[in-house]
């Protein structure tokens, strides 16, 4: 999900019985699998994430679980769901919604965001943080790293010494491998053909492969990322300053989006600024709280929380 994003639908998990048999094929390939794995697997997966899967996304989990199956050397996917299902079977079940999250993103993607936090928001922020104030700004979902790594160059081209000030960019996804791809800081060049020559000259600098393209570490430790679940606890109070969080919240359903929208209301300081995805809209009590002020780019006018 540039969150760490998902997969939406899900009938079973949102509740309602299937009419159709549950031990029906839904697929007949290598490692069978029935409607009653999939709920299973769909139960399990908005449980721990609050992601919606449905039938129509059958060929979508074969595809994605079944490599895992053959690697561990399993028969079926029921057994595979009485792993994920079992004490012992933890780990594979924190892989497993690896394995069905969607990573798509690239740097400077929808950069309109981007423009306005250089023109519109950064002013009076390096303003404050020169003065001696607190920023602090937060890549909800961010994936591979791409966002708050695009992040992290808007702002140093606006601010060149903010690594001498208060002056704190979070980055959180739920996926720990995509958390590690962008603590590595290490992309390929078709990745980076959307960063300008000049930032890549100054910003990006030769792996070991050939091929592949490291952040500077200037960059790089300018963020700091942890891995996140949305949907439990968040071990932080805010305020932040800004919020990205772009192409997330639309792989839930309609509660829970309005939860969340809500939480990063209460998160974000009075004034303070939201970035979300183009299929995006607020939704709930928290559309009270923020004024339109660009494409998907609101402002927090109510109380700090």
């Amino acid at each position: 999900m540039s969150v760490s994003v998902a997969l939406k639908g899900l009938s079973a998990a949102g509740g309602g019985e299937s009419a159709l048999s549950p031990d029906e094929l839904l697929s007949d390939g290598e490692f069978p699998m029935t409607r009653r794995d999939l709920q299973d697997i769909a139960s399990m997966i908005y449980e721990d994430a609050g992601i919606y899967l449905n039938e129509t996304k059958a060929s979508l989990v074969y595809s994605r679980l079944a490599k895992r199956i053959r690697k561990i050397g399993l028969k079926s996917f029921r057994s595979y769901c009485k792993l994920v299902a079992s004490d012992e079977g933890a780990q594979e079940r924190r892989r497993m919604l690896s394995l069905m999250t969607t990573n798509f993103t690239r740097f400077f993607r929808e950069e309109h965001h981007f423009d306005h936090l250089r023109d519109a928001v950064l002013p009076d922020l390096v303003q404050r943080a020169r003065a001696g104030g607190r920023v602090r700004i937060w890549s909800a979902g961010c994936s591979q790293g791409q966002e708050p790594y695009t992040i992290a160059l808007t702002v140093l081209s606006a601010f060149p010494d903010v690594a001498r000030h208060d002056f704190k960019l979070l980055a959180t996804d739920i996926d720990p491998m995509v958390i590690d791809h962008a603590k590595a800081g290490i992309y390929d060049a078709a990745a980076i053909e959307t960063v300008s020559p000049a930032m890549r000259k100054q910003w990006f600098k030769p792996a070991d492969r050939d091929g592949e393209w490291c952040i500077d570490p200037a960059l790089r430790d300018l963020v700091t990322f942890r891995e996140l679940n949305l949907m439990k606890g968040w071990p932080f109070s805010g305020p932040f300053d800004v919020l990205f969080c772009r192409n997330v919240v639309i792989y839930f359903d309609e509660a829970t989006q309005a939860r969340i929208w809500k939480r990063y209301s209460d998160m974000i300081a009075h004034g303070g600024w939201l970035y979300i995805g183009h299929s995006e809209r607020l939704s709930g009590e928290a559309r009270d709280h923020f004024q339109t002020a660009g494409i998907t780019t609101f402002k927090k006018t109510g109380e700090r929380r």
